[in-house]
């Protein structure tokens, strides 16, 4: 006997055929095989938005990663250079307090003092500087050039056609591009042309007569 109640549990119950072959006619339905998720226009539009989402998001850290990896970079070649720096100014410190003793050594030298084992070490102290990039400069001859010489004396010579050093009276120092010390020169000008002061002096006194009526 059926009970009162079995067709009404029934109610409302929808049975969907998904399979993929038609059993009457053996055909395959159109549609089958596809999710609702993927027939559905709002699923993919948000999987679309996901997608856009994570490409955006991967661009940012991309971006990010280039920043710190330039500024690394940058913080490296700062650091390198600082060193460099910082080691150029300390050696050059040093060989500025040796060089009265190289001013020593150099007139030893030329008064003829400079034997036996102080040559010996004078020559090792040199080559030891030298080594470090020290640099000696200033001949006799020279163009004048006040970035790298220093005038102590100063006079007139006809043997000259600029300002030159004719005499070196302390050679000077240099490290790379910076200069540690200026040579001390004595500096010699052109003579002004003989007789150039009165023939200025005439020609002006021949104007003022021009110029003056009661003269005429």
């Amino acid at each position: 006997m059926t009970s009162p109640n079995s067709g009404s549990e029934h109610e409302g119950l929808v049975i969907r055929d998904n399979r993929r072959i038609d059993p009457k006619t053996g055909q395959v339905r159109e549609g089958a095989g596809k999710t609702a998720e993927q027939s559905s226009p709002a699923a993919s539009a948000d999987a679309a938005q996901q997608d856009d989402g994570l490409a955006a998001e991967l661009a940012e850290r991309t971006a990010d990663l280039q920043r710190l990896q330039a500024e690394y970079s940058n913080y490296r070649k700062r650091v390198e250079r600082d060193r460099v720096t910082v080691r150029e100014q300390a050696v050059a410190n040093v060989l500025a307090e040796l060089l009265p003793v190289l001013d020593d050594i150099g007139r030893a030298r030329d008064h003829g003092e400079l034997t036996g084992g102080f040559a010996k070490v004078s020559e090792s102290l040199e080559a030891a500087v030298g080594k470090l990039g020290l640099q000696t400069y200033g001949a006799k001859g020279d163009p004048f050039d006040p970035t790298v010489h220093e005038a102590l004396i100063h006079s007139y010579s006809a043997g000259v056609t600029e300002p030159t050093a004719v005499e070196i009276l302390q050679p000077g120092y240099r490290l790379g591009e910076r200069i540690l010390r200026p040579a001390r020169v004595a500096v010699a000008e052109p003579e002004e042309p003989a007789g150039g002061a009165s023939n200025a002096a005439k020609t002006g006194e021949a104007g003022e007569a021009a110029a003056d009526p009661e003269t005429n």
